[in-house]
């Protein structure tokens, strides 16, 4: 990115948002963030197109970077409410590729789930930016659909376009109303001493990715994307963005056990999700090289920042 290039994170008040809004500033970047409402599809559309507007009139005929790290849903979310969430995405899309300077001016980064994507892919663990992705949930088709149309924008405009397909992300600022975040969850149980439930086998592969370090890799992509997508000849740069070591979610619990020295009660139960849970997501990227290097933070380190962070939380809510 150039000194004068502004990018508008949309998610901000989001887990990976929050993260990439501070790593900016940081670094002294020009941030934008507006409030979107998003329960109201068509006053989130005109906010959307209103933050736009005021991204290319800030960049003053600059360069600008629009981060979307927005996204209520999870695995589990429906299908229906998927729906209302994917129709903002591709609506502000094609208001997008209207703008006739998107692909002289612009770059697009696009928070994607490789858990969501790999579900059911046909190839073998670890899954790269080569492997075929098969959604075995609403969720994962959302996502996939989402970067088809995004590319679609980018190879039309010439706009360079990240897809992050991010493996599981957590750290500070995860909202634990929501059922994800094994991480968060465990943190939970410690700090209140209630139980947590566990739906799926404890030999569950997964990556986990701490937030701060997917925020970093985030940062440095939106900041390389343009020279990247160049040399590639495509404008459609995806990157696997993962911890690369793949961990059960007993070692999990066995780490935690080790940072909180002792271990959180944990109760298993059965989900009619877990049909559409991988046992196995171990990931590897072999796309980009240079942005693994800001996956640097030990499991141990994330867990004890997470707790830190989740006990500041629960005691500003006993304390009000």
């Amino acid at each position: 990115m150039t000194g004068r290039a502004v990018t508008w994170v949309v998610g901000a008040g989001g887990l990976l948002g929050r993260q990439v809004v501070a790593r900016l500033r940081a670094q002294g970047r020009d941030v934008l963030t507006t409030g979107i409402p998003w329960q109201d599809p068509d006053a989130c559309a005109d906010a959307l197109k209103e933050g736009l507007a005021e991204l290319t009139t800030r960049s003053d005929g600059g360069e600008w970077n629009i981060a979307w790290c927005a996204g209520a849903g999870v695995v589990a979310t429906s299908a229906e409410q998927l729906q209302v969430e994917g129709e903002t995405f591709f609506r502000f899309l094609h208001h997008l590729g209207d703008q006739h300077d998107a692909g002289a001016r612009g770059a697009f980064f696009l928070a994607s789930s490789a858990g969501g994507l790999y579900a059911g892919s046909p190839d073998r663990p670890p899954f790269t930016e080569n492997s075929r992705p098969r959604p075995l949930a609403p969720y994962g088709e959302l996502k996939l659909a989402m970067e088809q149309q995004l590319g679609a924008v980018s190879r039309a405009t010439g706009m360079p376009a990240l897809v992050g397909r991010i493996g599981n992300i957590y750290g500070p600022g995860q909202n634990v109303s929501k059922p994800q975040g094994l991480v968060s969850h465990l943190c939970k149980a410690h700090l209140t001493g209630q139980p947590m439930s566990v739906y799926v086998s404890l030999d569950t592969l997964r990556d986990y990715l701490l937030v701060t370090d997917c925020a970093a890799m985030v940062v440095a992509g939106l900041a390389g994307v343009r020279r990247v997508a160049r040399a590639a000849e495509d404008p459609v740069v995806v990157k696997v963005m993962a911890s690369g070591r793949g961990i059960s979610i007993g070692a999990v619990i066995a780490e935690s056990t080790r940072v909180f020295r002792h271990r959180p009660r944990i109760v298993l139960g059965s989900s009619p999700m877990a049909s559409v849970q991988a046992r196995d997501l171990r990931l590897r990227s072999v796309s980009w090289p240079a942005l693994d290097g800001y996956a640097r933070s030990t499991l141990a380190a994330g867990i004890a920042r997470t707790a830190e962070d989740l006990g500041r939380q629960l005691y500003r809510t006993t304390t009000r």
